[in-house]
């Protein structure tokens, strides 16, 4: 985030401990030409949706516009079926799930569980964040216990790295299965877009969308209870913020 923008909020919002999203938001949308845009970055077509697709419509809901970036297109992810065919259809499905919150899919191209980490792929990553000009990033936890989910945070990190241009903050999914040693520093309350997320994830019919949300292979309704509970609402999602990100944060949106 640009020194103006953040003079603009510091001064504009009173100084406080930790600055809530919402005052954020409130404090973005008191003058013209400040960035609403936001970039979600995935492993794999449902990692999003399912780790922070309540945050993302939320933001939607505000104004914001959202990008997400798929890592791969999920071409190990469907039994019996070719890369090429297994691609072709969860390709459909998050372009379909991105239609449910309003957002924007775009495919980086690697492929589903022999992603790179390497230099060459560190700028095409760059290139496509920054073509978005965002303010804020999603990405996952980079202590995962899947090595698409770990190329995809460490390929975001070095994107951060290389300006700090905007604010990065990871998600978790499947915690205590996929995402692991996950200490929350911000919370946002999704119990008006929680039914709306729940949507987006079903429409990667492929994955069976049931086991990803209810059943115990992931169980991101839990997830929600659980993190809802810690800040006092029916559902939220949590997030660790960046070191060095903004000082305020997202804090907790209520």
């Amino acid at each position: 985030m640009p020194s103006s923008r953040r003079q603009f909020i510091r001064t504009t919002i009173s100084a406080s401990a930790a600055l809530s999203l919402s005052a954020y938001l409130n404090a973005m949308s008191l003058t013209t030409g400040i960035n609403k845009k936001i970039v979600c970055v995935g492993g794999h077509p449902d990692d999003p949706e399912s780790g922070c697709g309540g945050t993302l419509a939320k933001f939607i809901k505000a104004g914001y516009e959202v990008t997400i970036i798929y890592l791969t297109s999920g071409e190990a992810g469907i039994e019996g079926k070719t890369h090429t065919e297994a691609a072709s259809i969860r390709t459909k499905e998050a372009i379909a799930a991105c239609k449910v919150l309003g957002a924007k899919p775009v495919f980086a191209g690697q492929i589903d569980g022999d992603t790179i980490i390497s230099n060459e792929w560190f700028n095409k990553l760059r290139t496509l964040i920054e073509a978005e000009q965002p303010a804020i990033v999603f990405t996952h936890w980079p202590i995962d216990a899947h090595k698409d989910h770990q190329a995809a945070s460490i390929l975001t990190i070095q994107s951060w790295m290389h300006g700090h241009a905007f604010e990065l903050y990871f998600y978790e999914v499947c915690t205590g299965a996929q995402t692991m040693s996950f200490k929350p520093t911000d919370y946002i309350d999704i119990t008006a877009t929680q039914e709306l997320k729940r949507k987006a994830v079903y429409e990667h019919v492929s994955q069976n969308p049931e086991s990803i949300y209810q059943a115990s292979d992931c169980n991101h309704a839990a997830m929600e209870q659980r993190r809802g509970k810690e800040i006092n609402v029916a559902y939220a999602e949590a997030f660790v913020r960046m070191e060095e990100s903004v000082k305020e944060g997202l804090s907790i949106w209520k």
